[in-house]
């Protein structure tokens, strides 16, 4: 079915489908044409997600054996944001008796498709790392790129027939496999190549039709996003019309079952942790661009008083970006000195987690060079973190008190706007000055905290958490 000239019963113009034509034809050219290629894959083992029970597909010689219930979460590597919820899916399918099986479309090397995505990822990339060092870029091009280039709907037609590109690398899977995407490329490639039961995850609170995938069932986090999705709010000049009933549904944030079914706890050691005043755990993850390392720097500068003094605890997670680290060792010549590093080492990680009541060291400087571990490491040890300080991207949602510094795309604006609005989170804070202003706060009026976490737990009760649970359940339920 043609996806590109009509989107949700809108006729795109032609001057779009003609480009649209013309876009594919240049990746063909460049990337070459194997749509009469014969793709078949493999299951592995994923060391370090073995507590969620997931395999990753990877490329073979034989046709695919499909485990009982076996459900597909299909992804990309871009940042880490896209990985991030697939690994949220991933957990509370298996927690519903599913084995989850992990489908990075990106990750194949000899295919068309995979090439085109790295190629893609790599410009995205290179633009999130140049918007936060160069002004001008940033204003002239990329927050509007992400904050209204991407919301048209011409741009969705453009990636539709991009994404038929996508479709071989699918061959092994049953029409009626549930299948999830946690990125639109994938979720399009599924529903071009003919699967039957396919749920679009969209990750952002700002409505884009980059996101739109006609065909599969489209999930939200907020009620913000589901109408602004369902009237195809700003995707045109002219008037559209709207998604039809059963195409769109709001399920709360997309979170892991092991964070989930541990908020009430979790959130009583905090508020805990805050009545005794012991020092406050301040997680700081490195995002999967590896963004902003100028704001890292100002942040890690002003808590060393507080960190000498016992009053804070720095957790920085560089993920898989080692050049961060060394980017500010370089420039902070006592961080190194005052620094644990746990580095490349997975099962020590793991036991610094379980022991980290015991940890006695100001700051703790971890790195994985695996792209899982790099991801998940955040998860491991975000349940025993009093403050998650972060850019409103896909963590915005997360089950823990949050302080947002500068976004990186102004679509990320609305993760911030959202959780500062439900009380989980603070504003955005995109300059050194606000961002030192709101550290003074959450170090020394308690108060602030408290009433984060007690909104935690109101948003639990109303299972506003449960996002992932219900992505799985609208996979896997009988049309």
């Amino acid at each position: 079915m043609d996806r590109t000239s009509i989107i949700f019963g809108n006729k795109i113009d032609s001057k779009t489908v003609k480009k649209a034509n013309k876009s594919k034809a240049k990746f063909l050219k460049k990337f070459g044409d194997d749509s009469d290629k014969l793709y078949h894959l493999a299951l592995q083992d994923i060391d370090s997600l073995q507590a969620i029970n997931v395999s990753n597909l990877v490329s073979s010689d034989k046709p695919l054996t499909l485990p009982e219930k076996s459900l597909i979460v299909g992804n990309i590597r871009m940042g880490f944001g896209h990985y991030r919820i697939a690994i949220a899916i991933a957990s509370c399918a298996n927690a519903l008796g599913y084995k989850p099986l992990w489908f990075d479309l990106s990750s194949y090397p000899a295919s068309t498709g995979s090439k085109i995505i790295k190629h893609q990822n790599d410009l995205y990339s290179m633009g999130s790392r140049w918007s936060q060092k160069y002004k001008l870029f940033n204003k002239l091009y990329w927050e509007p790129l992400n904050s209204e280039g991407f919301r048209k709907i011409e741009y969705n037609a453009i990636d539709q027939k991009n994404a038929e590109i996508f479709t071989p690398l699918l061959n092994d899977f049953p029409k009626d496999i549930p299948y999830i995407g946690t990125h639109v490329w994938p979720t399009q490639a599924a529903v071009h190549a003919g699967l039957t039961k396919v749920v679009n995850v969209i990750p952002d609170n700002w409505p884009m039709a980059l996101h739109l995938s006609e065909g599969s069932i489209h999930t939200v986090q907020t009620p913000f996003a589901y109408l602004g999705y369902k009237m195809l709010h700003g995707f045109s000049k002219t008037k559209l019309k709207e998604m039809p009933e059963g195409s769109l549904f709001e399920t709360g944030y997309y979170i892991d079952d092991e964070l989930v079914s541990n908020i009430e706890l979790d959130t009583a050691n905090r508020l805990a942790r805050l009545e005794k005043g012991t020092a406050l755990r301040i997680l700081l993850p490195v995002g999967g661009a590896g963004a902003g390392k100028e704001i890292f720097k100002g942040m890690i500068e002003y808590l060393l008083p507080y960190i000498k003094d016992g009053k804070v605890q720095l957790f920085l997670n560089f993920g898989d970006h080692l050049n961060v680290w060394k980017y500010l060792t370089n420039s902070i010549t006592v961080l190194d000195s005052l620094t644990e590093k746990v580095f490349n080492d997975y099962s020590s990680y793991k036991e610094m987690v379980k022991n980290v009541d015991a940890l006695d060291k100001g700051i703790y400087a971890i790195y994985h060079e695996d792209i899982f571990e790099a991801v998940y490491s955040t998860n491991l040890i975000m349940r025993y973190m009093d403050v998650l300080a972060t850019k409103p991207s896909e963590l915005a949602y997360y089950p823990i008190p949050k302080f947002f510094t500068k976004r990186v795309g102004g679509h990320e604006a609305y993760g911030a706007l959202h959780s500062s609005e439900i009380g989980d989170g603070t504003f955005e804070c995109d300059t050194l000055q606000e961002i030192e202003g709101m550290l003074n706060t959450l170090i020394n009026q308690k108060d602030v905290l408290q009433s984060m976490n007690n909104n935690i737990l109101k948003l639990h009760k109303m299972k506003r958490y449960n996002g992932a649970y219900e992505a799985v359940k609208l996979a896997t339920k009988s049309k």
